[in-house]
């Protein structure tokens, strides 16, 4: 098997900022709720554990209306088709969906697929594109979204034998809770660089012929770059697209979806970017950055219970809306010129885009 080997400088799992490694009694009242919580589905059988931490799902959904509201937003932005009653709907089964994923299916995965068993929990067929590549021993940056169970993607390859050699994480602010998260991760051989100054690292593994994960779906401020997420605006990291670009290496999007059975999950490679794909855009880190995130909308429509809506993925807006302004001739060529946009979608990101006043005064086509 091919070994990729880290480079001696640089820290992986490199300590978080100071402030957030101090832990209070609030960190710690959190993290053995949270262990607590996770001792009974976890020691239960598989049916039997699920069941339970829907229940939990449930009562953390219902314990704090903001974030009820929260998700709320999250989704009817998604889809403003939706009624009320389907919106809640959606809401809850995120929810429980998210604690069978942490309290459950994250904790047991690795005693329970395993070499001879893993073909009774993975099915492969659609993930065909990325196992073909990870054959090849290519490198390539493969990402994913907070949808299915992010961790077991990465686990899953490692079982198959097709490890990502590092994975890009975000600390967390509970730093006993981060330490545990952080200790399931390992358990399966990921190796996790910190988001801050993970470049040098990722730079040397990329030029090794490694490949390196991340997830790609968070709100990446006021300096992300803007692009179509669910038919309106979203900032969106363009740090993957640079990486991707520099080194010339391919972007793989992709998930481990859940499906019916006791921890079974489908292995989805929902699209791939090879380089020859942007080399003749006019802006090539502005088209992976919207493609890669196209790939994301996608994939999610296909199961939206089963993605995070806590994420404020729309909190930032471009500074032409911040100064009510209209969106800049530049931006709509952008848009324009992506292959798969349709002048519908870019009516309807335009109209969501206008100052209040003036989108009242043009509302969009309907077909």
């Amino acid at each position: 098997m091919r070994t990729v080997r880290l480079p001696k400088k640089g820290v992986l799992n490199r300590p978080i900022e100071p402030f957030t490694m101090r832990y209070s009694a609030i960190n710690l009242a959190e993290y053995v709720a949270l262990r607590a919580l996770g001792c009974f589905p976890a020691a239960a059988s598989v049916p039997a554990g699920r069941a339970l931490a829907r229940l939990v799902g449930r009562l953390v959904d219902a314990s704090n209306p903001r974030r009820q509201k929260r998700m709320e937003e999250n989704i009817s932005l998604a889809f403003p088709d939706w009624s009320p009653d389907r919106v809640k709907e959606v809401r809850r089964q995120s929810m429980e969906h998210l604690m069978q994923v942490v309290l459950v299916d994250a904790q047991i995965m690795h005693r329970v697929i395993t070499e001879p068993t893993w073909p009774e929990h993975l099915f492969l067929q659609s993930a065909a594109p990325l196992l073909d590549r990870l054959m090849r021993r290519e490198p390539m940056v493969v990402l994913t979204a907070h949808y299915g169970n992010w961790e077991m993607l990465g686990f899953a390859l490692s079982a198959l034998e097709y490890p990502i050699d590092a994975v890009i994480a975000r600390p967390v602010g509970n730093k006993l809770i981060y330490d545990w998260i952080l200790r399931i991760r390992q358990a399966y051989g990921t190796r996790i660089i910190s988001q801050a100054g993970a470049t040098p690292i990722l730079t040397s593994l990329l030029e090794a012929g490694g490949r390196v994960g991340t997830t790609a779906d968070q709100n990446a401020g006021d300096q992300g770059i803007f692009v179509p997420f669910f038919g309106r605006l979203a900032s969106s990291y363009k740090a993957i697209a640079l990486m991707a670009i520099r080194h010339n290496v391919p972007v793989v999007i992709g998930c481990a979806r859940r499906c019916e059975g006791e921890l079974c999950y489908e292995l989805h490679a929902q699209d791939i970017i090879p380089p020859e794909d942007w080399a003749d855009q006019d802006d090539p880190t502005y088209y992976v950055t919207a493609r890669y995130t196209r790939a994301i909308e996608q994939m999610v429509r296909i199961a939206p219970e089963q993605y995070l809506w806590l994420h404020r993925r729309w909190k930032s807006r471009p500074r032409f809306e911040r100064e009510g302004k209209p969106m800049p001739q530049k931006l709509i060529n952008k848009i324009k010129s992506l292959p798969w946009m349709t002048d519908q979608e870019l009516e309807l990101i335009m109209e969501r885009s206008r100052p209040t006043d003036e989108a009242q005064s043009h509302p969009p086509t309907q077909n």
